[in-house]
């Protein structure tokens, strides 16, 4: 592989030295970014987009060269998993995923298919990974990342997307057994799925569990941690972050887990999180991102206080979510000059 020319974010996720923090974000690629309308532009829509390595490979390059990040995040999407295993999605415009089939009882389990070809069926997101290596140049790391069996497990019974994933949530209740028999045949893929990501190039993996706030903790424990348990054990090669939004009762579990990163959505007060567990994991995140909709002064002074909350540089500095598509992308570069700038007191 080739020598990075900048590997904070490596150095920062494995515990290492570094002169300055990281930082990156979430949802970079995409709609804040007038160049990445303009590729969209060109194509019928979203899915031609995560679908196409050449353009796809494009946007994932332009936060680097147009914002100054400290790592690229291959742009796909959590859904690709569930249609490979046999689930087509649609993505309707301003109303999200939507899935023709769901699997709601033991009969219509036979949609989630596991005995297949992940490069087969998933190739264009490892084409892009590698194309997008080739752009990047060594520039700055390329992370991939997949949806936390939990958060997938919600859309293939929902088939969309919800507020509360009644239908899902029902499931754990009603039928446990099915919840967790296909818990486990997304696990599976996913695990193969990342892997291939790391033989393909990226340097580091993260895993999305968007939906684990609506669970309660025991029921966390038993469909969501215990999945993503079996996914941090067979990561090994690259740094691995988990990101349980909404998971505030969930992360000294989480802690524990084989990952060298947590992320932490803005809710969750990075202070106390690091007085629980210690120097043992690296913490990611967590501006609130409408604080970029505030004045550039506003945004200065917000990531600052953020800054100074810190305690050790054990930390990835990110939003505690995507990022907005409204959000200018000047009010980006400010909360990133910011960070880059800082100076580290420990």
């Amino acid at each position: 592989m080739m020598k990075l020319q900048n590997d904070l974010i490596l150095r920062a996720a494995r515990g290492e030295n570094i002169e300055r923090y990281p930082v990156w974000l979430m949802r970079q690629a995409g709609r804040i970014l007038p160049e990445y309308r303009a590729v969209r532009s060109k194509l019928s829509g979203f899915k031609e987009l995560v679908e196409t390595p050449e353009f796809a490979a494009e946007v994932t390059v332009q936060p680097v060269d147009l914002l100054g990040v400290d790592a690229a995040i291959i742009f796909s999407d959590i859904l690709v998993v569930p249609e490979a295993m046999g689930l087509e999605y649609q993505m309707i415009e301003s109303k999200g995923p939507w899935f023709e089939k769901t699997i709601r009882s033991a009969e219509q389990l036979n949609y989630a298919e596991t005995n297949f070809d992940i490069e087969d069926r998933l190739g264009y997101v490892l084409e892009a990974i590698k194309i997008t290596n080739k752009e990047l140049n060594g520039r700055v790391p390329l992370i991939g990342f997949a949806g936390a069996p939990w958060t997938i497990f919600c859309y293939m019974v929902e088939g969309q997307g919800s507020k509360t994933f009644s239908e899902s949530r029902k499931m754990l209740y009603t039928n446990p057994t099915l919840a967790h028999e296909l818990l486990s045949r997304i696990t599976e893929v996913t695990i193969q799925y990342l892997q291939a990501q790391v033989k393909a190039g990226v340097h580091m993996l993260q895993v999305f569990d968007s939906w684990a706030g609506i669970l309660g903790t025991e029921q966390y424990a038993e469909f969501g941690l215990k999945y993503l348990n079996k996914i941090a054990l067979a990561i090994t090669d690259v740094p691995l972050t988990l990101f349980s939004k909404g998971a505030i009762s969930s992360i000294n579990t989480i802690a524990k887990l084989n990952c060298n990163t947590i992320g932490l959505d803005w809710n969750m007060d990075i202070a106390k999180i690091r007085e629980d567990v210690g120097e043992k994991r690296t913490l990611q995140g967590n501006l609130d991102p409408c604080a970029l909709y505030a004045s550039h002064n506003d945004i200065v002074n917000s990531t600052n206080n953020l800054l100074n909350s810190f305690k050790s540089k054990r930390h990835i500095v990110n939003l505690g979510h995507g990022v907005y598509p409204d959000i200018d992308p000047e009010k980006v570069k400010t909360f990133i000059k910011t960070v880059k700038n800082y100076e580290i007191k420990y």
